[in-house]
This record gives C-alpha cells, sequence and structure tokens, in this order.
C-alpha cells in the first residue's frame, strides 16, 4: 500500500490478523529497511500473540535515497501515515508504535500525536559515538517526553550507549551491539512478554 504524506510517498506493508484488538507499527533505521532483522523478530513476537503488523517505509527509502530526510519530514510523513491507517487498515485497533534506531526516534517523537498506547524501541540510538571534538547531545528527552508504556531493547555492547529505565519505560539487555543480531530469539521473547504485559492492562 502506498500513502501520500506531506514530504512523499511512503509505502507500508501490513499484515493484517482476523480479530485483532491490536496493531503494532515499525518504522525502520536511516539507512536500513523493513527487513531489519530485529523488526522482523518484533513483528513475528506481535503476530505470535494475534496482533496486526504494519512496516512503514519513510518516503526517502521509497524514493530510493539512503541518507534520512530531516526529522521534521520524517516525523510528518509518519503522522500522515497514521492517520490513514486508524482512518481504515487499523481503524478500531490500539496502536503500539515503534521501530529501530532513527524510527524509535520517530515514533518517541510522535507518541502523542499518533495516539499511540505503548511505544517500542529497538537499538534506541541515545547518543552519537565520536572519536573526535565535544561528545554529541543525548537524545535522552525524547524518551523521557513519551508518556505511554515504553520498551527499549538495547544490545549491551550499543556503541550509542545504554538509555536508563524510567517510570513507564522499561529497558531489556540483549547481547550484541546496535544491530540487535546477536540474539535474535532474545529480541523476539522480551517483545512478546512485553506486547503481552501492556496489552492486558
Amino acid at each position: 500500500m502506498e500513502i501520500d504524506t506531506p514530504h512523499g510517498t511512503a509505502r507500508v506493508h501490513l499484515r493484517p490478523r482476523d480479530g485483532a484488538r491490536a496493531a503494532l507499527v515499525l518504522g525502520h533505521g536511516a539507512g536500513g529497511g523493513v527487513t531489519a532483522p530485529d523488526l522482523v523478530a518484533a513483528a513475528g513476537a506481535a503476530e505470535s500473540l494475534g496482533l496486526a503488523v504494519v512496516l512503514v517505509e519513510q518516503p526517502y527509502r521509497v524514493a530510493g535515497r539512503r541518507s534520512p530526510a530531516p526529522a521534521h519530514h520524517l516525523d510528518a510523513a509518519w503522522t500522515a501515515v497514521l492517520e490513514h491507517l486508524r482512518a481504515g487498515a487499523v481503524s478500531g485497533l490500539s496502536l503500539v508504535v515503534g521501530g529501530r534506531s532513527a524510527g524509535a526516534r520517530v515514533a518517541c517523537r510522535t507518541a502523542e500525536a499518533t495516539g499511540a498506547a505503548a511505544v517500542l524501541c529497538l537499538a534506541f540510538p541515545l547518543r552519537p559515538p565520536r572519536r573526535t571534538g565535544p561528545p554529541a547531545a543525548s537524545r535522552l528527552p525524547e524518551l523521557d517526553a513519551v508518556a505511554v508504556p515504553t520498551l527499549v531493547v538495547q544490545g549491551e555492547r550499543d556503541p550509542f550507549g545504554m538509555p536508563p529505565a524510567g517510570l513507564s519505560r522499561r529497558v531489556a539487555r540483549v547481547r550484541g551491539d546496535h544491530g540487535l543480531k546477536a540474539d535474535l530469539p532474545a529480541v523476539e521473547e522480551v517483545v512478546r512478554a512485553w506486547l503481552r504485559q501492556v496489552l492486558a492492562t
């Protein structure tokens, strides 16, 4: 499915589920796509619980560009896609939104605007690693601004750092680095357990 946004056409991969009461909507990282192994693992966890799954490709990726668009373009496109989905394909469903790396940041920044019931962050890029110069600014305020239940799944050797847990935020450490490829079964299991918990409340 292709959806027009203020910044180009987004592509949506929809996996509907009969009788679903919730949907997991996930975005990709800055330089990758929706076939990233951790996204596939998270989608599998959701499907095992009977959730619908939606994978969203940002317009810059659909247009064939690898360099990500500016943050406000990403946020506006994501919000437009969610509005379209809420009016049709996932109408009436509770929405868990999220993504990996840059996609997780988009989901956090737009959680209130999209009416998210919960947010899933895979490999949240807390602070870009730098070899020289002053340290980069932390993205922790983006996480702290999310008011709904949040899960961060982070590789214990992620060079972007380890976000702290928060009042409504759980942080799950798994083996591996920013790619979260070292222990995909662990990623899938922790996402499944968290989804089961947040959707039961």
